[in-house]
């Protein structure tokens, strides 16, 4: 798949998540860990296909997962989380956005350093620190969910 093409893709999935969360949503495990997961298989995907792959690219990799697990753990804990019409909603709040705007700087800084120190540039798909930044987000909101007692939101009904 064309690089231009997967980016293109990757910043919509991403645009579209950010806004159904900003009007809130009703929160359903689909919903909350879909975009998480997929974003990371791609990531993941991209990243087996790396021909020059080293153990030094792959300690970044990993440094890099649990900084974006941890920022998107502390986005998470940012999410407004509460019931409407008995089920479970979330929505953004002006401090997830400022979660969000530190979390790119901090991860712009850490990819920064890790390429002035030797990773590979191509060691670094877009689509996994996207993933697990949601990923992280997903497991704080939805522990904070199971938590509160109140119901998940059903699954949407499907067009056949």
């Amino acid at each position: 798949m064309n690089v231009w093409v997967l980016a293109a893709l990757i910043a919509v999935v991403a645009i579209v998540v950010v806004v159904k969360r900003l009007r809130g949503e009703p929160l359903n495990a689909r919903d909350l860990f879909g975009p998480a997961l997929v974003l990371t298989g791609l990531g993941i995907w991209a990243l087996i296909k790396v021909d020059d792959l080293t153990g030094t690219d792959l300690v970044w990799v990993v440094v890099g997962c649990v900084l974006g697990i941890a920022l998107g753990a502390l986005r998470g804990a940012t999410v407004q989380v509460f019931g409407k019409d008995g089920v479970l909603w979330q929505r953004y709040t002006g401090r997830t956005f400022l979660v969000i705007l530190g979390s790119f700087v901090a991860m712009a800084g850490y990819g920064f350093l890790a390429i002035r120190l030797g990773m590979h540039e191509n060691a670094r798909p877009i689509q996994l620190s996207i993933g697990v930044g949601f990923l992280g987000e997903a497991l704080v909101v939805g522990y904070r969910g199971l938590a509160s007692g109140v119901p998940f939101a059903p699954e949407r009904e499907r067009l056949r």
